[in-house]
């Protein structure tokens, strides 16, 4: 259970602390230092490999949670209120960053690719956007599993 544990936690940290890094610091930087079409080439770059970093996080923490609840907790049934509500805003994340990939990050990938910078930017802002609604959610998740342990959401 320990391993699934810590395998959990990290996944949580690549996923959030990733869309905290990229919205609060990475995407400032480049606001001030690039102009739109390298700004845009590097996230472009920057998202097609921490989707993939995604895909796998969003992997280990499904084969872990799901894991913990059914060889650990003996299913949901046993399982505290606060496992369940980090389960139901795990669920809507995974929605939220199929969602993201699907749409504003393919529109975002075609006008980068087609060069059209202006719409590139446009749409850049629409994965901005998406993605601070995951970090959000992933805000609550992590202070969900933190506090939940202690005895909250009892």
């Amino acid at each position: 259970m320990s391993i699934a544990v810590a395998l959990h936690l990290l996944a949580a940290v690549v996923w959030v602390g990733g869309m905290f890094f990229a919205s609060m610091v990475l995407r400032p930087a480049t606001v001030r230092v690039l102009q739109a079409p390298e700004r845009l080439l590097l996230w472009l770059d920057v998202l097609r490999t921490f989707f993939l970093w995604v895909g796998f996080a969003i992997a280990v923490l499904l084969v872990t949670g799901y894991g913990m609840v059914f060889g650990g907790l003996g299913g949901f049934s046993g399982a505290p209120a606060y496992v369940h509500i980090m389960h139901g805003t795990g669920l809507l994340m995974v929605a939220v960053f199929g969602h993201l990939v699907s749409a504003p990050f393919r529109r975002f990938r075609a006008a980068v690719e087609a060069e059209h910078w202006e719409a590139g930017a446009v749409a850049l802002n629409g994965v901005r956007r998406t993605v601070l609604i995951n970090l959000g959610l992933g805000i609550v998740t992590v202070v969900v599993a933190a506090a939940g342990r202690y005895g909250w959401f009892a």
